[in-house]
């Protein structure tokens, strides 16, 4: 399940995305999904959320989508990223590659996983991480870690 990425990698993605479209984000508060959305969303990214439990709804403000066919193909999706059981990300990047041909990535959060839906996305030339968090990474490569006294492993001659 682990796969190793290079931080140029995940900055390049982190700058060139705009739009985020976060399947299985929650609108509790207290819930991870909900968490890094927020977060997200207040570094200036645009956020759709897609679930069907508060569909209509709006979240991050945006309506709540109850799947990504309800998002318009007019839409600049970048990322997909997917917040569910690493056994339905199949069919979730398969929606994803038939409703979006500007595709940049398939972001899979923490513990999920799945190889199938991986070489789909990548056989589509959609870029794939798997069992990362967009929120972590980005705190991480941006300095906002070292603050809470996490190192981070980047050394910079950068104030913080």
């Amino acid at each position: 399940m682990s796969e190793t990425y290079s931080d140029r990698f995940l900055m390049d993605i982190l700058e060139e995305v705009t739009t985020f479209a976060c399947v299985g984000v929650s609108g509790n508060p207290i819930r991870p999904s909900y968490f890094v959305a927020r977060f997200l969303s207040l570094r200036g990214y645009s956020i759709i959320p897609v679930n069907p439990n508060y569909f209509g709804k709006r979240l991050f403000g945006s309506e709540v989508r109850a799947d990504l066919g309800g998002i318009s193909v007019d839409t600049q999706v970048d990322v997909v990223d997917i917040f569910r059981r690493s056994e339905e990300v199949p069919s979730i990047v398969e929606q994803a590659l038939d409703r979006f041909p500007s595709l940049k990535v398939i972001w899979m959060q923490v513990g999920v996983a799945n190889q199938y839906a991986a070489t789909l996305a990548r056989d589509a030339g959609v870029k794939v991480i798997q069992n990362r968090c967009p929120k972590i990474e980005h705190q991480r490569l941006y300095g906002e870690l070292r603050m809470a006294g996490i190192n981070t492993g980047i050394v910079s001659s950068k104030l913080q």
